[in-house]
């Protein structure tokens, strides 16, 4: 059990609107989470688990409102709600009615793995009447501690719960082997696309062995020996299901051919050691994936923590200028990350002109090392805990 920071915000929004819905992959948490959202409010409002994947449990909404008559004054969980996308309908009515009445108890959780279609549904359905959270894997301040030995097993292992609390690194590299399998041949067949496991399976493995490049789709049809619009919907399904990032290019308004490309991160650092077959941290230090494979464990613990409104993007000009992470605050409100796999980071030229290009106010590399300290040209380098902390004080 891992004290999820999500909890609260949740349990609040839970108060606000009539459904909440928990998206993110299997195996990331969800159902964990919602049941120690349960205990938390037990005492104020009793609560009702239904596994959408449980027989029985589906049965029981074969007349929904009828059923959740019966229970209106608990908090309702569905689980794997994509099974039964026309329950968003008959959430609707239910609670439109209540409200008519004055009601306003009886909330709903529901959980599921975020597909283009449920999200379509159930926005369309519950517009008004829901929100959504996404949990993604465990954060540096959800475990343990935020430094050191903890952290390195989190980047290796990766953020799902299980596979970072295996016995060693042998035991979560395997737990990743089965949760790409069982993805691959059970999950995202369940969610229609008719894609061969084994196609899917090398275009996965193919963004691992790209983390954090540019974008060629030409490139990798040739490889799969598919059309490129094929590989864009196998890419728009792997963003659907949070299992691989599609991070944009900032295209403001600068007199310099700027990147149009999107870069793309295999989310999970343990999927993409799991992918290219690294099964341990001494065998990731002698990899060559090793810088990327920092970078996009770093990026993926900023944007997590990044409020709505706060955005992020990477710069790169033709000419070379680069920054890594853009954080936009605001209009023209900009911070700039560079992140190093390194304990002796050392920065181009080019990250200084991109820095000048968006004159941004604040200059950070994000390294491997655990201290913080400034050096020249205004940049502070941190750790990746320090760079959390100092990115909350500013967002408050």
């Amino acid at each position: 059990m891992y004290k999820r920071e999500l909890t609260q915000k949740i349990i609040h929004s839970l108060g606000q609107n009539p459904v909440v819905a928990i998206l993110g992959p299997r195996q990331i948490g969800k159902t964990t989470l919602a049941h120690e959202i349960a205990h938390e409010i037990a005492k104020g409002q009793p609560s009702i688990y239904l596994d959408l994947e449980n027989p029985e449990d589906f049965q029981k909404l074969q007349d929904p409102a009828h059923y959740l008559a019966l229970h209106a004054d608990k908090l309702v969980i569905f689980d794997e709600v994509q099974r039964y996308p026309d329950l968003f309908m008959s959430l609707r009515g239910i609670i439109d009615a209540r409200r008519r009445k004055g009601h306003r108890h009886g909330r709903f959780l529901v959980l599921g793995s975020a597909s283009n279609e449920l999200l379509k549904q159930s926005s369309e359905s519950l517009a008004g009447r829901i929100h959504y959270v996404e949990l993604t894997g465990l954060n540096p301040f959800e475990i343990e501690k935020p430094d050191g030995e903890a952290l390195r097993q989190l980047w290796m292992r990766g953020g799902f719960p299980d596979s970072y609390a295996a016995s060693d690194d042998k035991a979560g590299h395997a737990w990743c082997h089965n949760f790409i399998r069982t993805y691959l041949e059970r999950d995202i067949p369940q969610l229609g696309p008719r894609i061969p496991a084994a196609t899917l399976m090398r275009f996965w493995t193919m963004l691992a062995h790209t983390q954090g490049e540019l974008l060629n789709a030409s490139k990798l049809a040739s490889s799969l020996g598919v059309e490129s619009v094929t590989v864009s919907r196998y890419l728009d399904l792997m963003v659907d299901l949070l299992l691989v990032r599609r991070l944009v290019p900032w295209c403001g308004n600068v007199k310099k051919r700027l990147v149009k490309s999107p870069r793309t991160y295999v989310r999970d650092s343990g999927m993409v050691h799991a992918l290219l077959q690294i099964p341990n941290y001494d065998a990731l230090l002698g990899h060559p994936i090793l810088g990327k494979s920092w970078e996009g464990f770093v990026i993926e613990t900023i944007i997590n923590a990044l409020p709505t409104g706060v955005h992020a993007f990477f710069y790169r000009t033709s000419a070379g200028a680069e920054i890594d992470l853009v954080i936009e605050f605001g209009l023209h409100a900009y911070w700039a990350v560079a992140i190093k796999a390194s304990r002796t980071p050392t920065l181009k030229k080019g990250f200084h002109i991109a820095c000048e290009d968006l004159n941004t106010q604040e200059k950070f590399v994000v390294y491997t090392g655990e201290d913080k300290f400034p050096t020249s040209n205004d940049t502070t380098i941190l750790s990746l805990s320090h760079f959390i902390q100092t990115l909350r004080k500013r967002i408050g």
